[in-house]
């Protein structure tokens, strides 16, 4: 893996360790937002909604358009698809280690000793 793929990785999940940003790319998965569409859920002034979103699109996970007066936030999702491929990648190693494992043990309880 490259460093620039280590950075991105490193950025988005250190936006992702936030529950605010988790919960924003949870209501930016159903589509666009405004800040103030955002910030609705959450006891915290528009600035620091506004602070979060920064970090979100620092870390590649959300950018913003401009239509009209209105500057929606917008999900990258292929940023997700990247953190995605990268945690796939480890939770199959450990699936075939524990495929092999339970091969193993079915092998050995199936063999007729008893223990």
């Amino acid at each position: 893996m490259t460093d620039a793929v280590d950075d991105r990785l490193d950025r988005a999940f250190q936006a992702l360790a936030d529950p605010v940003r988790r919960a924003m790319i949870a209501r930016l998965s159903r589509g666009p937002a405004t800040v103030n569409e955002l910030a609705e859920p959450f006891p915290i002034t528009t600035q620091a909604v506004s602070r979060h979103i920064q970090v979100l699109e620092q870390a590649g996970l959300v950018t913003r358009t401009r239509e009209a007066q209105r500057r929606p936030v917008h999900l990258d999702a292929g940023a997700l698809e990247e953190l995605t491929a990268w945690i796939d990648r480890y939770r199959l190693v450990h699936e075939q280690s524990f495929r092999a494992l339970d091969a193993v043990l079915g092998e050995l309880g199936g063999s007729g000793h008893e223990g």
